[in-house]
Parts: structure tokens; C-alpha cells; sequence
């Protein structure tokens, strides 16, 4: 079979492997497709090479089928469409309180471990999900980003009628956008890039520059001076930080989606003057990979226009390069059995 693997320094490999058999409980997946996300470009880039065990192969938003079952597997059938939620959490001690999408040991599938940017993929059976017969698998590889959103969405406890604000309009961003107007809440993104502007715009939503017009203003005129419930902060950048306080209006709740890896200033005292909330958001629980999955098995909202691009695994080092050349695109996706 073939199989990618990164070796450092901006470089991917494609090789020939024995396809493993599966261990006691373990299933092997024949990969249909896999997707290519945010960390994996941090992890092209090199920004996480003392955590990825070179050489490795990555990925973790796929879909795929089932191939063959390990001893002590029960529940599934070879042939079943599938995917996988890419959180090892077998080391969850009492300390996490339950919380095992967020252990202390946690170990992330695709970057700790083999991911999926592989033609065949042998994975623990306890993180897969079961996905219906009719189920498109090239959207299917939008269930893990997707039930990143549907995580964000659940835990601002959005309702109906409420406004969200989007900061960063991004596939996260714009997949949480989705999440929050099929709860029925007003949503406006707020976006720099204007072809990522575009593509909100098409896909429905309002969308506008916060360059070009004062977004707190805006926001006021769109809420009657009521300003927003909650405010997604996806952008992971300082501009985002600095309005995110002020475009929430009284005790608004804030999620913090974006990665910040350095300590950045926020406005403290917009907190305490008007009850601000700030809520941590990461990864996803088994009940987020469900509602994902029911939304990509409806497909009633704007997917196939999140992916961008389909291209054979074995372009894979084309594939990040032209990522880095066109950073306006939203979802690639690698077809594992070309």
C-alpha cells in the first residue's frame, strides 16, 4: 500500500508498506479521504517538530471504510462507512474529572500517533463512529472539523434568536457560522481576506471587513445597540482580542477558539463591567461528533463548497506547497486510494 510520511523540513514522502494486520482491539480502515487542516500545515512548517515523532505519517479529518476487524472487536462489519474521532484518551485519571476529550495525558491521533494520510489505517475501534450507508464520503471528511464547530457552538450555549459574531472566517470559522445559524441565531463574520470575505458572502452569510468599517458600530446597527450574545473568536491574532470585548454586548459570552500559543493582553475591566463570560473551547466530545455526523448525513447546509480541491495521495508534497501559495483556500481534501 502507499503511505505519506513526513520527514522534516517542509517535506513529505510517499512510499510502498505492507498493509498490518489489526491488533486485538483494533479495526484496519481503507482510507477514502483525508483532509488537510490548520495543524497540519503548523506540522509541514516544522513549528512541531518536538512533538511528531519524524518520520510519521499524519492526518486525522478522514473517511473510509472498514477493511478488516481485530480479535475482540464486536459491534462492527467489514465494509461499514466510518469515521474516526482521533482522541486517545486511555490514560484518563481521576484528576480529569470526567473531561477525557481534554486529559492531561491526552494523546491527539495523526500527530502523536499514525494519522490517515494513508491508503489503509489500523486505529483503537474505540474512537470509531458509524456512518450511514448513504453517506457521501467526501463530505464525511468534514466531520472532524465540523464537530469542532458544533463543540464551540454547544458550549456558548447559543440559542435561538440570539446574534453571534464570528471573528475569523476561516473553515473553522465558517463551519461554526453554519453551526450557529442552523441554531437560528443571527450570525455575522467578521473576515480581513477578501476572497475569504467572498465565500461567506456566497455561501450566505453577512459578512464584512473590520479594516474597512468600525465592526463594533456595525454590530450595534445589526442588534439595536444590543451588541452580540456570543463572540467566537477563531482569528487567533490581537486585533481579535482587542474587539472581541467590545463587540460583546452585556453578558455576552466569549469562546476562545483560536490557538494562542504566546500570552497576549486582553481588557480585563470589559469583563467586569459588563459580565463578560470567556469560555476555553477544545477539540470534542463523543456527542459533537454526533450532531456532525447528522448534519453531513442531511446535507442541507453549504458543504461541497467548503472543499477547495480533491487531489491523489501521492501529491501530497504539491498539495502543501500549493497551500502555501493560495492561503485563501478553505478544505483540501486527498483522495488515499489514488
Amino acid at each position: 500500500m502507499k503511505a505519506t510520511i513526513y520527514e522534516g523540513n517542509k517535506t513529505f514522502t510517499v512510499i510502498d508498506k505492507e498493509i498490518d494486520q489489526p491488533k486485538t482491539g483494533e479495526v484496519r480502515i481503507k482510507v477514502a479521504y483525508s483532509g488537510v487542516c490548520g495543524t497540519d500545515v503548523h506540522i509541514y512548517h516544522g513549528m512541531m517538530d518536538k512533538r511528531v515523532a519524524m518520520p510519521q505519517t499524519i492526518g486525522h479529518e478522514m473517511s473510509g471504510t472498514i477493511d478488516a476487524i481485530g480479535e475482540g472487536v464486536e459491534g462492527y462489519v467489514v465494509g461499514e462507512k466510518v469515521v474516526v474521532r482521533p482522541l486517545d484518551d486511555r490514560k484518563v485519571k481521576a484528576s480529569d474529572k470526567g473531561f477525557n476529550h481534554i486529559c492531561e495525558e491526552l494523546k491527539f491521533i495523526g500527530i502523536d500517533s499514525p494519522g490517515s494520510m494513508q491508503q489503509y489505517w489500523n486505529v483503537p475501534a474505540f474512537v470509531l463512529h458509524k456512518l450511514k450507508p448513504e453517506t457521501d464520503l467526501k463530505l464525511a471528511a468534514l466531520i472532524e472539523p465540523l464537530s469542532v464547530a458544533t463543540h464551540d457552538v454547544r458550549r456558548s450555549g447559543l440559542v435561538k434568536g440570539e446574534t453571534a459574531i464570528v471573528l475569523g472566517g476561516g473553515p473553522i470559522g465558517l463551519l461554526v457560522a453554519m453551526v450557529a445559524k442552523e441554531v437560528g441565531a443571527q450570525v455575522i463574520i467578521s473576515e480581513v481576506n477578501p476572497k475569504r470575505i467572498a465565500k461567506a458572502k456566497e455561501l450566505g452569510f453577512d459578512a464584512v471587513n473590520p479594516i474597512e468599517l468600525d465592526l463594533v458600530e456595525y454590530v450595534k446597527s445589526k442588534t439595536e445597540n444590543r451588541r452580540a450574545d456570543v463572540v467566537f473568536e477563531v482569528a487567533g491574532v490581537q486585533p481579535a482580542l482587542d474587539v472581541m470585548c467590545e463587540v460583546a454586548g452585556i453578558r455576552g459570552r466569549i469562546l476562545m477558539v483560536a490557538i494562542h500559543g504566546e500570552k497576549k493582553p486582553v481588557d480585563l475591566f470589559k469583563f467586569f463591567w459588563k459580565e463578560l463570560s470567556l469560555i476555553g473551547a477544545r477539540v470534542y466530545e463523543k456527542e459533537d461528533y454526533e450532531k456532525a455526523i447528522n448534519l453531513i448525513t442531511e446535507n442541507e447546509l453549504p458543504f461541497e463548497q467548503m472543499i477547495t480541491d480533491v487531489q491523489p495521495l501521492t501529491n501530497i508534497q504539491q498539495v502543501f506547497e500549493n497551500i502555501d501559495n493560495n492561503p485563501d483556500g478553505l478544505k483540501v481534501l486527498m483522495d488515499c486510494q489514488l
